[in-house]
């Protein structure tokens, strides 16, 4: 019998899910609940090439969501009764969690008590480990932490200089996040370059509306972009990335900010969308730089800009390199960003196959780069599909 597994990724206001084959990746049912907590929550999910949207009630919880989702799946009735367990993403596992694991009361409680580190974030994971025990209660359920991939990174490169007992007593350092798409895309990279991982030396850039980067020395992560929380690094669609930390106290002190409005500004109000003025989104920026557009332009020049100084810096730490690999929404999609990142590193051995560039997207991976080049990919990521695998994995163990 086929067995498949439910796959949950919650946050804050929504919650993603999908079902997955658990011998082929091939996901029969896959969707999303959104505005949660709020009068427009629905629920929309796609079956084949049937799509299907429902209204919530409103100002619907998690709990109401994945009861939602529980109805939907005795629709199709071969899916619910072939589910075999669940698994969740989490976003922070802190020191704690180093791989994967069964869930009980004291991993959740766990995952509860880091609530700190990533107060967007693992609250919603409580909440829909909690409402998916509920729903499923025979079922076992699996949490897959965003940060375990880099529990590899030598001391040196997860500290901040900060006085050392607010790292021995509060846990400040940097964690990293995106794990399982690094982990995932650095597999298939290596698959690529018949390989084994732990032959591999690698830069792997996951660039959406959240945007991290990984080098990754013998199949092992020494370093990210990402820090204490997501806000660290690139800069993404909304989170500024890599600033000053003396901008906050500035705002708190002459321009009157709340600790609240200053984390609203860097997280949400910043990036592609504060220097545009007009789009978070990557391609309505592309269209509106075609068309004349200097803000747009700006955003997406500063964009380039930061990422092509961060390849530069993880080129200097990893060694002989074996490819560099783009991969998230925006990696995936955008032949543009990957040109003008790649024109700006000619001068370290990368050149682009102009073709090739175009013809990876939209679910197309492979190799992009001219046979003269350091290697260069465009993966398609598959989250999910690591977080099922991990699901099967962690199980069933004794």
């Amino acid at each position: 019998m086929t067995q498949h597994v439910l796959v949950l990724n919650c946050g804050s206001s929504s919650i993603k899910f999908a079902i997955i084959e658990t011998t082929s990746a091939k996901l029969p049912l896959q969707g999303i609940a959104e505005n949660l907590g709020a009068e427009n929550s629905q629920l929309r999910y796609s079956y084949g090439q049937d799509k299907t949207s429902l209204k919530l009630t409103t100002n619907a919880t998690h709990k109401d969501a994945l009861h939602c989702i529980e109805q939907v799946l005795k629709k199709f009735d071969t899916l619910g009764s072939s589910l075999v367990a669940v698994g969740h993403r989490v976003v922070h596992g802190g020191e704690r969690f180093t791989h994967s694991c069964l869930i009980d009361d004291a991993v959740k409680q766990a995952i509860s008590d880091m609530s700190h580190m990533a107060p967007l974030h693992n609250p919603a994971n409580v909440a829909g480990i909690t409402s998916a025990q509920a729903a499923f209660p025979n079922l076992p359920q699996v949490a897959v932490f965003d940060t375990a991939f880099f529990q590899t990174l030598p001391k040196h490169a997860y500290l901040y200089a900060l006085p050392y007992k607010l790292y021995e007593q509060h846990g400040i350092r940097k964690y990293g996040f995106h794990g399982s798409s690094h982990y995932f895309v650095s597999g298939q990279a290596a698959k690529y370059l018949t390989k084994e991982i732990k032959d591999c030396n690698l830069i792997t850039a996951h660039l959406g509306n959240g945007c991290s980067i990984t080098a990754i020395k013998q199949g092992k992560a020494i370093d990210t972009s990402m820090g204490f929380t997501p806000l660290e690094g690139l800069m993404m669609g909304t989170r500024c990335g890599d600033i000053d930390p003396s901008v906050a106290t500035f705002l708190i002190e002459n321009l009157a900010y709340s600790a609240n409005q200053v984390s609203a500004l860097l997280n949400k109000q910043s990036g592609l969308h504060g220097i545009s003025q007009l789009s978070n989104d990557c391609r309505t920026l592309e269209q509106e730089q075609a068309q004349g557009n200097q803000q747009a332009k700006l955003a997406l020049d500063m964009f380039v800009y930061r990422l092509v100084k961060y390849i530069g810096s993880y080129l200097a730490i990893v060694g002989p390199l074996d490819a560099l690999v783009f991969t998230g929404g925006i990696g995936e999609n955008s032949s543009y960003i990957r040109q003008q990142t790649i024109s700006q590193l000619k001068h370290m051995g990368f050149s682009l196959d102009d073709k090739l560039n175009t013809e990876m997207r939209f679910g197309h991976s492979g190799f992009i780069s001219q046979p003269s080049s350091k290697n260069i990919l465009a993966i398609a990521t598959n989250e999910e599909w690591v977080i099922a695998q991990d699901t099967i994995k962690y199980a069933f163990q004794a």
